[in-house]
């Protein structure tokens, strides 16, 4: 289970804006220069509240959480031949763990003050953004509450082509309707910042009354930070798991090979929609998190490139990081984290190496996925997001793929991303998106070192070890709680 309190989401919100405004100050700019605000947030994860107490219902359910599967299970059994597939063409994903419907149902299922909060016509469902957004515009005071096309793409019940929440998929989850917010473009005024206190040095309520006009999932945001407009073009984010979104313009592209088909963005009312294939991996941050909470082998997570960069090799590890089962290519909710081919010579530098190998392993699989469904092979791959500062990480990862990786001087492409969105909208007009007025940004290049045979032959050996941690759950246990 993996959940946050809502109510701190909000208060980290409004803290980094009291940082900003000071920050601001420090250079002597003035607050009242803050033209826009744009809101980025992780996707799936799914927040109930009550809109008469501004309340919420529950703890946010994260996006990796995996309590839903028995309820995946039982959805399953509803669809001719179980087949995962069955709603691809009409949401561009597979029935997981992972969206936002199957969490919305456990909520319904198994929390009693949400069920009664929907029969009494108190209840608002969101992810993140909606619950921002409604919060910050008033909350249970007139507070507007809608979604971006890129986050509603991600819950299940959204058709991606007609861009309206279908009937027919709320019906299959039983969810009632007049909870969902209302969607809209990724760049456009949703309404207004309403006062709340910043910090008592600042002009108390400053930034009253400046529009939110920007709202991206963050990888969307990302793909748009990077300023991957044109068809083809990739980027890869590493946080807390790694997405790697490949543009693929106004067209839906359905992947053959295990790929998710999401909206990249739509950059204004009038504006199309952009679509994009997109691997999924759930565990790519949290591995290094993993390696220094739960087995202590590092105090830092700065301290795993430095253990790794001492022997440079796993020296035949295999760290295969499924704590979540595995999301794409797999699609697999039994798998579990496996590390294999240990010697007595294995020690914690092989382990750390091994670990980061594993995130480059993982994004290997996803961009041969992307290469063979576009029929188009990347020559090289934008990288950003907290990872990146990992220069061991991203030259093995130029290794691995035998192609650069091109890294942008300013790392943080989901802020920037949602930042551009706000600033482009219609009635903000601070800066235009369109391809030829964009600068280019500098970056930095990993060039592969490596000859592709070592690369190949290390990349099926780690296929081998992701075969070895398939079907390892079951979710039928034994009845009288012994093993036989």
């Amino acid at each position: 289970w993996v959940e946050q309190d809502p109510k701190e989401i909000l208060k980290s919100v409004h803290e980094c804006v009291e940082r900003t405004c000071e920050k601001l100050q420090q250079l002597n700019i003035d607050i009242t220069n803050i033209k826009a605000i744009g809101v980025s947030n992780q996707r799936e994860t799914t927040v109930v509240w009550d809109k008469k107490t501004g309340e919420p219902l529950y703890n946010a359910i994260v996006w990796l959480d995996l309590r839903t599967q028995s309820t995946v299970e039982r959805l399953l059994k509803k669809i001719p031949g179980k087949n995962k597939a069955f709603f691809k063409f009409r949401t561009g994903l597979p029935i997981s763990t992972y969206f936002s419907a199957v969490k919305l149902r456990w909520l319904l299922d198994n929390v009693e003050e949400i069920r009664q909060a929907v029969d009494d016509g108190r209840a608002m469902f969101g992810t993140i953004d909606s619950w921002l957004i409604w919060s910050l515009t008033g909350g249970k005071n007139g507070g507007v509450h809608c979604t971006d096309v890129t986050n509603a793409s991600r819950t299940m019940l959204f058709n991606i082509h007609s861009l309206e929440w279908d009937p027919e998929l709320c019906q299959f989850f039983d969810i009632p309707m007049e909870i969902l917010p209302k969607v809209r473009s990724s760049s456009e005024i949703y309404g207004l910042m309403v006062c709340f206190h910043v910090c008592v040095k600042l002009k108390s309520g400053a930034l009253t009354g400046v529009p939110i006009s920007g709202c991206l999932g963050d990888q969307s945001a990302a793909l748009v930070g990077q300023m991957c407009f044109q068809d083809g073009q990739a980027k890869n984010t590493y946080g807390t798991g790694c997405f790697l979104l490949c543009n693929t313009g106004q067209k839906s592209v359905f992947s053959e090979h295990g790929l998710l088909t999401t909206i990249a963005y739509k950059l204004g009312r009038d504006k199309p929609v952009c679509y994009a294939l997109e691997g999924s991996v759930a565990i790519a941050g949290a591995v290094v998190r993993w390696l220094r909470d739960n087995l202590g082998i590092v105090k830092t997570s700065q301290e795993v490139e430095k253990l790794a960069a001492e022997v440079g090799t796993s020296y035949g590890c295999y760290f295969v990081p499924a704590f979540s089962g595995l999301y794409a290519p797999y699609w697999e909710p039994s798998a579990r984290g496996i590390i294999c081919g240990l010697t007595q010579f294995t020690n914690k530098n092989h382990i750390a190496f091994a670990a980061l190998e594993a995130v480059c392993f993982q994004t290997r699989e996803i961009l041969d996925a992307i290469n063979k469904d576009c029929g188009i092979p990347l020559n090289q791959l934008q990288v950003d997001g907290g990872m990146t500062n990992n220069k061991v990480l991203m030259q093995l990862q130029s290794d691995i793929l035998c192609i650069p990786v091109v890294k942008p001087s300013m790392p943080e492409t989901t802020a920037l991303g949602a930042a551009m969105a706000a600033g482009a909208a219609e009635g903000v007009g601070i800066w235009s998106l369109n391809p030829g007025d964009l600068t280019a940004v500098t970056c930095e290049r990993f060039e592969p070192q490596i000859n592709p045979e070592e690369s190949e032959y290390r990349y099926a050996r780690w296929k081998k070890a992701v075969m070895k941690s398939m079907d390892w759950e079951t979710s039928e246990a034994p009845s009288n709680g012994k093993v036989e």
